[in-house]
C-alpha cells in the first residue's frame, strides 16, 4: 500500500508516522526544513506512546510534484485556508492517485475533492487524532480515543478500498472503524471540534499553558462551554441526526444534549476534572493558530453551522457570539 500525506504537519505526520512503522510506504508532503530533518535523522514521534524513531517506509518532500506514482491513498491534511493551493500543487498527481480523503475540521472536503478529483475517487473520512509539531522532524501525538478514524463511501455502501484503508490504520495502532454513515461522523465531528475550538479561543484568550480541561473546571467557562454546546447540537438534530459520541471518552456531545442546561453544566465540570487527572492536556489546532499569531480556520468550523443554523431557521446566538469575536480577532492574525 503508498499513502500520501498532503501536508505533512502536526497530525499528516503523526498518521503518516504510524503507517509507516507499521509497514506502509508513506510519502510526507510538508515544509522544507520538515521533510530535510526527516532524511537526514529519520521522524521522532513523542506522546502517547512514548518515543518512536521511524526511518523505514517514509520518505518527506516539500512539494508534492516531487511524488512519483502509483499512488494508493492520497491523504488531504492541510489547513482548510491551504486547501486550494494545495490541489494545485498536487495537480500532476491526478492521473496516479487511486483514492482521495480528507482528514481536515470541515464538511464541505468531501466535494471539494469530488470536484477535483472525481466522485468516484473519493471516499468520506474523520479523525480526532491529535498531533503537534515540535520541530522539524519531530511531532508529539498528544490525543487520541477508542475509535480515532472513520472512513466509508459517500454512497453509504461498503468497499475493498475503505476496509483496506481501515485495516491499515488499525494494525498501525491507529483505533479505526469502517462506516455506513460516513456523512454524520463527518457533521459530529465538526461540532465537537467547533465546540472545542471556539470555546478555548473566546474563553482562554492567549494564556499560554492553560488547558481546555482546566478552563471546563471553572463554573462560568463550564456554562459557557454548555451554551455553545447547546446550539450546536440544536442544528445537529434539526439536520435529522442523533448525537452518537463517535469520539468517546472525549466526546460526551449526547450526555449535554439529554441533560438540563444546570446538570450540563455540573457534567462538563466533572468532565474536565477527569480528563486533567488522567492527564490529557493541549488545544485544539484553532487555538494554537491564535498563540502563533496566525489566520484561523473560523470559517472553515463555524460558518458551516451558521450557514445550516440559517437554512433551518434555528436560533443559535452563543455560536454566534463567538464566530464575531473570532472573526474579529483573525483581522489581527497573519
Amino acid at each position: 500500500m503508498r499513502v500520501v500525506i498532503l501536508g505533512a504537519g502536526g497530525l499528516g505526520t503523526v498518521l503518516g508516522g504510524y503507517l509507516a512503522n507499521a509497514g506502509v510506504d508513506v510519502t510526507l508532503v510538508g515544509r522544507r526544513a520538515h521533510a530535510e530533518a526527516i532524511a537526514r535523522n529519520g521522524l521522532h514521534i513523542t506522546g502517547r506512546r512514548g518515543e518512536l524513531l521511524i526511518r523505514d517506509n517514509v520518505q518527506a518532500v516539500d512539494e508534492a510534484g516531487k511524488v512519483t506514482g502509483p499512488v494508493d491513498y492520497l491523504v488531504l491534511a492541510v489547513k482548510g485556508k491551504d486547501t486550494a493551493q494545495a490541489l494545485a500543487d498536487a495537480a500532476p498527481l491526478r492521473d496516479v492517485i487511486g483514492t482521495v480523503l480528507s482528514v481536515q475540521n470541515t464538511v464541505e472536503k468531501d466535494a471539494t475533492l469530488a470536484k477535483w478529483l472525481g466522485r468516484d475517487r473519493v471516499i468520506g473520512a474523520s479523525t480526532i487524532e491529535g498531533g503537534t509539531l515540535v520541530a522539524p522532524g519531530v511531532v508529539r501525538n498528544h490525543l487520541s480515543a477508542k475509535v480515532t478514524a472513520y472512513f466509508g463511501e459517500l454512497d453509504g455502501s461498503s468497499s475493498a478500498r475503505v476496509d483496506m484503508l481501515t485495516a491499515a490504520f488499525n494494525a498501525a495502532g491507529l483505533p479505526a472503524a469502517a462506516v455506513g454513515n460516513i456523512e454524520q461522523v463527518e457533521w459530529e465531528k465538526l461540532a465537537q471540534i467547533a465546540l472545542a475550538a471556539a470555546w478555548s479561543v473566546t474563553a482562554l484568550g492567549a494564556i499560554r499553558g492553560a488547558s481546555v480541561f482546566e478552563g471546563m473546571e471553572v463554573p462560568e467557562g463550564a456554562t459557557y462551554f454548555v451554551a455553545l454546546a447547546k446550539d450546536l447540537l440544536a442544528v445537529y438534530r434539526a439536520k435529522g441526526y442523533e448525537p452518537m459520541n463517535f469520539y468517546a471518552p472525549l466526546s460526551r456531545l449526547k450526555e449535554l444534549d439529554a441533560l438540563p442546561t444546570v446538570e450540563a453544566i455540573d457534567f462538563v465540570i466533572g468532565q474536565g476534572k477527569a480528563m486533567r487527572t488522567q492527564g490529557m492536556s493541549g488545544h485544539p489546532s484553532m487555538y494554537e493558530d491564535v498563540l502563533r499569531g496566525r489566520k484561523t480556520e473560523v470559517d472553515f468550523m463555524l460558518a458551516p453551522y451558521l450557514a445550516a443554523a440559517e437554512e433551518l431557521a434555528i436560533d443559535v446566538p452563543t455560536l454566534r457570539a463567538a464566530y464575531q469575536i473570532i472573526k474579529t480577532i483573525d483581522q489581527f492574525l497573519a
